[in-house]
């Protein structure tokens, strides 16, 4: 790769993705509303609220690819949401559109599909059942990657991440955990393809536990390599109590599907 830019670059996913990717572009453009510091020579950062058109038809200008983490990246207010996430993803595509960009990796959100209930099994066909507004503007992100790339040809994963964490932080994220590693990998698959099209990926490493399939992805010759498995006799999981009837309990999305409306 050439110049990659990734959005969010100060965010969690953002930091942790700087140091796996340091040697897969020749140049990593990063991005935020907040600085980032410590560049590597082959890092360039450029300052951009996600919701300024103007500011990201520049950011994007000249990048071979787009890794797109930027955003609010929880449960929060309508209007900060619709700023980060759907303003901000609508401002992504079309300046890929204007400047020939022609594949993102999108960073979407297992949120999108947190109403469904544990015991049962998705895949990329499964209903959006969004646990949140956060997931709702995942769901606009995703189906506007869909028209762009019915109507532009330009190319999207779809990545509906689980928990990426350096381990799993309870015992919902035995279930939903990808490690920093598998992600990395994922990103490097996903613009190794030959063809992408826009597909649906769950963002999950190779756990014992899963609620989701990803045999729709499998051309794209990802095999996750790490697993959960190792922690799920950590203390801190095994003392975990849990109500079997509590929404957070049931639901995929857990805390995000008993919590309710954020602005109340």
């Amino acid at each position: 790769m050439k110049r990659v830019l990734m959005t969010g670059a100060a965010g969690n996913l953002g930091k942790t993705m700087r140091a796996s990717l340091a040697d897969w572009a020749d140049e990593l453009r990063l991005s935020d509303i907040v600085m980032v510091d410590d560049l590597l020579p082959n890092e360039a950062f450029v300052a951009c609220d996600l919701a300024s058109a103007e500011d990201v038809m520049s950011l994007v200008e000249g990048c071979d690819a787009i890794v797109h983490f930027g955003g609010v990246s929880t449960e929060n207010t309508f209007d900060k949401i619709l700023n980060g996430n759907i303003k901000g993803t609508y401002h992504i595509y079309e300046a890929a559109r204007k400047h020939g960009v022609k594949r993102v990796f999108f960073a979407s959100s297992n949120h999108i599909v947190g109403f469904h209930q544990r015991e049962t099994l998705l895949d990329a066909h499964s209903q959006m059942r969004p646990d949140s507004l956060y997931g709702v503007s995942k769901g606009f992100g995703e189906l506007l990657a869909q028209y762009y790339f019915d109507k532009f040809g330009i190319e999207s994963a779809l990545v509906r991440i689980g928990s990426c964490f350096p381990k799993p932080l309870n015992r919902r994220m035995v279930s939903t955990w990808l490690s920093e590693g598998d992600l990395a990998d994922l990103i490097k698959k996903v613009y190794a393809a030959d063809r992408l099209g826009c597909t649906v990926i769950y963002g999950v490493s190779n756990n014992a536990s899963t609620w989701w399939d990803n045999r729709h992805a499998k051309f794209i010759g990802w095999s996750p390599q790490d697993s959960s498995a190792v922690f799920e006799h950590e203390a801190y999981l095994q003392e975990e109590l849990v109500d079997p009837n509590d929404p957070a309990v049931r639901f995929q999305g857990g805390i995000f599907a008993s919590d309710g409306h954020f602005e109340d």
